[in-house]
């Protein structure tokens, strides 16, 4: 059941509703209501910011005036309470999703609401004195009437002892409930408490997601000593969640030092190759040359918050090492990098780089000398000094690493969608594709989609030498569940339980487990898994860099592949792009047998 809180005006108060669990935050923009929003630059900025879908509610405005308040606000919806026309809301729903309200009567004509049909939703609302927020029901029985094709929210008079009648709504397209008036200590100034009760009534009859799990799959799997460390962590990043001078920093640093946001670049060469519409997201832009650094940034900033000054990171292809190693630099703390000694010989400039800022590298020797023994020795490492900051790069780890690392990585996704909009006139593509080890630049490409059923999103994991070789990383297909660094998710292990080594031509693919989330997604059919193998890899990598000059990293590359693997024709596809391949130049130039003169 969709929640949507409408008439919200206050910064502190739209915050906490925003980290509440509503759906919806809903903004009235009529200046004739009690709770017209009266905004200045300070709180423009804060609304675009908010990463909730957001509802513009406007009656009988202007289309041009609807259309640069929704842009300047960056508005996932547009509600119409008026008596806009239909070929209006045809016209907006190409730039946003279009709400349709409509004023419900004992006389009312539910055959009218076939010429709205190109809405994404109605609003069905108590016909009063005023166009919302009288504060008073209708017949709900009248929604027997209601024949249409499009889901509906519930509104008008809704209060807090309603949660009970409302569960009892049975109507097959009724999709959720927005809540206002009855709400309110004044017009605009929200009850809090109130409507976390009313929400937490309202699933009461539900099943609830235990916190810290995607369905089955998450938690906090530690050992004892490392539980105050996990759990001091997780109180200061809920905290620091609506910490409005937190999210300015992190938002500066983003857009100064790393340089975002990253260009959707239109790939004319794949466009053509797949007769499609193919965008690639550009992370390997990013300042240190992935995504990396988005989640390096929040997570250093949050240890400065907490006080800690010695900071840890473990690291496969490099690029988090670096991305850690880098903010550090800048603020200031002692960085230590765990690195597993294969990982170090075939992602040598990226150890250099992590020397020349200062880190100390330390090798992991044991098992396959790669990601997951890295990850291993880190921990080690942590629980003897409990007193350092962990910095984990992927939506790996107990919680509440999966879901820090994907709030920090979802500034992609959050920007997809206003480029998306810029350059198609919609914020949604109809498919997402990024690859998958763990999975943060795939978590943060998926991020503000998925609720978006119709968008399709691929995950991408590397075959290695085929799904059959025994020489593979391509833990969903291959994987059953288990526990790993602190995670309950898919794991590729024996019958007993031991890990399978895995491989992968690509060290940051290179891993036995995959994020939670993943795991999530992929077990309920949300996404879908493909296996790349390592020539594919290769192979598409080296197409990009000869057709539009960008050398992908082989991480990324992966993702390319797949494209061969999935119908795309007259699609709109972005395909993250998550790294740049400066780090796998030797392993391209080996596996390839190329010389550096036929590459000039």
């Amino acid at each position: 059941m969709l929640i949507k809180v409408c008439g919200l005006s206050e910064e502190s108060e739209i915050a906490e509703i925003a980290n509440s669990g509503v759906d919806m935050l809903g903004f009235i923009f009529h200046k004739a209501s009690l709770r017209n929003l009266n905004y200045d630059e300070s709180k423009g900025i804060f609304i675009r910011d908010l990463t909730s879908k957001k509802v513009g509610v406007f009656v009988n405005e202007e289309f041009d005036y609807v259309l640069q308040t929704g842009f300047y606000f960056q508005l996932t919806h547009i509600q119409l309470h008026g008596n806009e026309s239909p070929e209006m809301v045809v016209a907006l729903s190409c730039y946003f999703k279009v709400i349709k309200a409509f004023s419900i009567h004992s006389k009312f004509d539910f055959e009218v609401c076939d010429l709205y049909q190109s809405a994404d939703l109605f609003l069905f609302d108590t016909k009063g004195d005023l166009p919302g927020g009288n504060g008073a029901q209708f017949d709900w029985e009248l929604l027997d009437s209601y024949q249409g094709n499009t889901p509906f929210l519930l509104s008008g008079g809704i209060g807090k002892d309603d949660a009970e009648a409302i569960k009892k709504v049975n109507h097959p397209l009724f999709a959720g409930i927005d809540i206002n008036s009855k709400f309110e200590i004044t017009p605009g100034r929200k009850n809090i408490p109130e409507i976390m009760e009313f929400i937490n009534d309202l699933n009461v009859s539900k099943p609830k997601t235990r916190k810290g799990y995607y369905g089955e799959f998450g938690g906090a799997y530690i050992p004892e000593l490392l539980y105050n460390s996990v759990h001091e962590l997780e109180i200061a990043f809920e905290e620091i969640k609506t910490n409005e001078e937190f999210r300015s920093k992190f938002k500066q640093l983003l857009r100064d030092y790393v340089g975002r946001p990253t260009p959707l670049y239109y790939s004319n060469k794949l466009s053509e190759k797949h007769s499609a519409n193919i965008f690639l997201k550009r992370e390997d832009l990013n300042h240190t040359g992935a995504h990396k650094i988005n989640n390096t940034i929040g997570q250093i900033l949050l240890a400065k918050e907490m006080g800690k000054t010695n900071i840890i990171a473990e690291t496969g292809a490099g690029q988090h090492g670096v991305a850690t190693a880098t903010v550090c630099a800048l603020m200031d703390m002692e960085c230590t990098v765990f690195m597993g000694t294969v990982d170090m010989e075939r992602q040598k400039p990226n150890v250099q780089r992590m020397k020349m800022l200062g880190a100390k590298v330390v090798a992991a020797e044991s098992g396959s000398k790669t990601l997951k023994d890295a990850t291993n020795e880190a921990i080690r490492y942590w629980i003897n000094n409990p007193s350092s900051f962990y910095v984990i790069g992927s939506v790996v780890g107990p919680h509440p690493y999966p879901e820090m690392v994907a709030y920090f990585q979802s500034v992609i996704s959050e920007e997809m969608r206003f480029q998306l909009q810029e350059k198609t006139q919609k914020m949604n593509p109809d498919i997402i594709v990024a690859c998958v080890g763990g999975g943060s630049n795939a978590a943060g490409a998926f991020y503000h989609y998925l609720d978006e059923e119709s968008v399709a999103l691929y995950c991408v994991e590397a075959a290695g030498l085929g799904l059959d070789s025994g020489k593979s990383a391509a833990t969903s297909h291959l994987g059953t569940t288990g526990i790993i660094h602190g995670s309950k998710s898919l794991v590729m292990q024996t019958d007993n339980g031991q890990i399978i080594e895995p491989h992968s031509i690509s060290a940051g693919l290179d891993y036995p487990g995959i994020g939670p989330l993943h795991a999530h997604l992929i077990k309920s059919g949300r996404a879908k898994s493909i296996a790349v193998t390592d020539a594919d890899a290769l192979k598409a990598g080296l197409d990009l860099t000869r057709t539009e000059g960008i050398i992908p990293a082989l991480e990324s590359a992966h993702a390319l592949a797949a494209l061969d693997k999935i119908e795309l024709k007259n699609k709109t596809v972005v395909v993250n792009l998550s790294g740049r391949g400066d780090k796998d130049l030797e392993t391209y130039l080996a596996k390839l047998n190329l010389a550096e003169n036929e590459i000039e």
